[in-house]
This record gives C-alpha cells, structure tokens and sequence, in this order.
C-alpha cells in the first residue's frame, strides 16, 4: 500500500508524533493515505486514541526493525471524513 504522504518522526517525543501527524492529515484530502515512521514507544498507542478521536482509520503498524532511538515502527493512517 503506497502512502499519498510521508512523515519521518523518527527520534522525537510524545506528543510530537502526533502534532505533526494532525497538521499533515489536515492538508490531505479524505481517504489519502499518511504514512509516519516513529520511534517512541508510546506513539503506537498515542495513535490508535488520536485516530479513534479524529475519526481516522489506523490502517497498519509495522515494527520495522532497531535504530539507535529505539524501535522504528510504520504507522498508516487513512484521513477520515
């Protein structure tokens, strides 16, 4: 699944993930995909409660593997209506 638009919050902190990630999802159009590359450990469960509130769909979480900020996961986030 390819993503409209890519985010690279690798290294940064609760809340920041997420900050970034609104402010993307709000110059996208419904139903584009954002794609979010994190490392904080919090950040998957931050955005499963931000996209349930936002009315966004998380579409997939994928560890990717090890860097030296800790683990790198893709995150997938369909805009909702």
């Amino acid at each position: 699944m390819d993503a409209d638009v890519s985010l690279d919050c690798a290294g940064l902190k609760c809340p920041m993930p997420v900050l970034r990630a609104a402010k993307a999802l709000r110059g996208m159009q419904d139903g584009q995909v954002l794609e979010v590359m994190v490392t904080d450990k919090v950040a998957p469960k931050d955005f499963q409660t931000f996209c349930r509130e936002g009315g966004h769909a998380l579409l997939a979480t994928e560890v990717l593997g090890d860097t030296p900020h800790g683990q790198l996961v893709r995150l997938r986030i369909r805009r909702g209506g």
